[in-house]
């Protein structure tokens, strides 16, 4: 059973930083690519970040030049480094693992709660 485990959530001013940490129970380099979606509330789940197998990263338009997708294979941990948070960026951040290359299949985490305020 993949289990993905994210943690790094909490309260933060805005303009500030954060990271959140997302940990796989199995190899991630088993996947097409690992990800970040966020849902604020009253708000459907949307991309926020993904990284592919090989390193390759996408970024939704609002989070381009301020967060940061990275991966440790190693770890099997994904990473999103925030910085110059807004307001805005308000939502639980679940992390994703798509496509495992022998079933198909894809995961989420439980999520972690990111709150940007004053």
């Amino acid at each position: 059973q993949v289990q993905l485990v994210e943690s790094g959530g909490g309260l933060v001013q805005p303009g500030g930083s954060l990271s959140v940490s997302c940990a796989a129970s199995v190899s991630i380099f088993a996947f097409n690519a690992m990800g970040w979606y966020r849902q604020a509330p009253g708000k459907e789940r949307e991309l926020v970040a993904t990284i592919s197998r090989t390193g390759n990263t996408k970024y939704e338009d609002s989070v381009k030049g301020r967060f940061t997708i990275s991966r440790d294979n190693a770890k099997n941990t994904v990473y999103l480094q925030m910085n110059s948070l807004k307001p805005e960026d308000t939502a639980v951040y679940y992390c994703n693992a798509r496509g495992e290359l022998t079933t198909g299949m894809d995961y989420w985490g439980k999520g972690t709660l990111v709150t940007v305020s004053s």
